[in-house]
């Protein structure tokens, strides 16, 4: 069965492309024009990707994305013409998994799409293969148990419990300080290096922590 695309775009003219060009790579597509009208529709149907425009008449796709994150974890990639960058951090920290920028290339839109489903479709086989232990602050694969300081686990865990979505440096310090210090990308690079080098020394494959240039960190299962 073909993998289901939503195309929430008020252009239709645009929405029309996107379909014909995802068509073309045997993907199924649903269009809508307004945002009001996703919600329902998400209620009866399940799409595997959602591409959503931030621009909307009605529920905006900012409102549409933090609206879908209570209740799926479908992913979403945020198609906006707005480039700065306080618009691709709000989307992701919502739960966006990705996001592209108008204008783009139709085959940048299907590699996009086709790389998100991968790294589902990869990560949901080997979901346990590696676990955390909140009572020993441990990261188990396998037969390797990985000892984490405090601030490392706690560092780890959102990026574990929400595999594939990007996590921005300043979403990650706001779970790191509840009490709202003043600490910089720095400090939370340089615990990422430490915990990277850690994971990697025992997982043996490309990093399971990858960095998104220009927003942030996720975390991808390891092979």
């Amino acid at each position: 069965m073909s993998e289901q695309i939503l195309i929430v775009e008020d252009e239709v003219k645009l929405a029309n492309l996107m379909s014909d060009f995802l068509s073309s790579h045997h993907f199924v597509t649903h269009q809508i024009h307004h945002g009001n009208e996703v919600l329902p529709w998400l209620e009866i149907n399940r799409p595997s990707v959602i591409l959503l425009d931030i621009m909307l008449p009605g529920q905006s796709g900012i409102e549409l994305c933090k609206a879908i994150r209570r209740f799926s974890n479908v992913p979403i990639i945020m198609v906006s013409a707005k480039v700065e960058e306080i618009d691709r951090l709000l989307g992701l920290e919502l739960g966006a998994d990705d996001y592209i920028c108008k204008p783009f290339s139709y085959a940048e839109l299907v590699a996009r799409v086709k790389a998100i489903l991968r790294r589902l479709n990869s990560a949901e086989p080997k979901a346990t293969v590696m676990q955390l232990d909140e009572s020993t602050y441990t990261v188990k694969f396998k037969t390797s148990c990985i000892e984490l300081t405090n601030f490392e686990f706690q560092l780890f865990k959102p990026l574990f419990n929400n595999p594939n979505r990007i996590y921005s440096r300043d979403s990650l310090m706001d779970t790191m300080y509840a009490d709202q210090r003043i600490v910089s990308h720095r400090t939370i690079d340089s615990h990422i290096k430490k915990l990277r080098k850690k994971l990697d020394e025992v997982t043996q494959t490309e990093s399971v922590i990858q960095s998104v240039y220009g927003v942030g960190y996720r975390f991808v299962h390891p092979q």
